[in-house]
């Protein structure tokens, strides 16, 4: 079986792409449109400026109660905190893409069991427009 170079070549881009997604997915979480515009600001923001933003994101989007506002709040300062070596860090994007699906996925199964069946549904809906959103600039 012959290998298409320009293929394979693509399905690397791609791969990076997702994996930029997921970094930019736990910097934005469910958020309003006018918070995603400038992700050179996000970069540059504290892992509590995020994990904030983050948690006022869902709130809204998702309809938290008090309860799970707070959890959510842990939840995303934790994970704001160890994105922030991915996000500053110089190793290359192959590495940063394995590394930040890995802790998006962490942080998934964390904050499945604070939100009820549909707002996880929501949650995951969100996630794939994104995904989608960033996809359809790719191509």
């Amino acid at each position: 079986m012959v290998v298409n170079p320009k293929k394979s070549h693509m399905k690397k881009i791609r791969r990076i792409y997702i994996t930029l997604f997921f970094v930019a997915i736990s910097t934005l979480i469910t958020g309003s449109l006018h918070a995603q515009a400038n992700l050179g600001d996000l970069k540059n923001a504290t892992p509590e400026q995020r994990a904030q933003m983050q948690t006022g994101m869902m709130k809204s989007k998702l309809k938290l109660d008090t309860s799970q506002v707070l959890k959510v709040q842990a939840i995303n300062l934790k994970y704001a905190q160890k994105f922030e070596s991915i996000i500053k860090g110089s190793d290359g994007r192959m590495k940063k893409a394995r590394e930040a699906i890995a802790l998006q996925k962490q942080k998934d199964a964390e904050l499945k069991p604070v939100f009820s069946p549909a707002q996880y549904k929501q949650y995951q809906d969100f996630e794939q427009e994104i995904r989608s959103k960033m996809m359809s600039r790719l191509n």
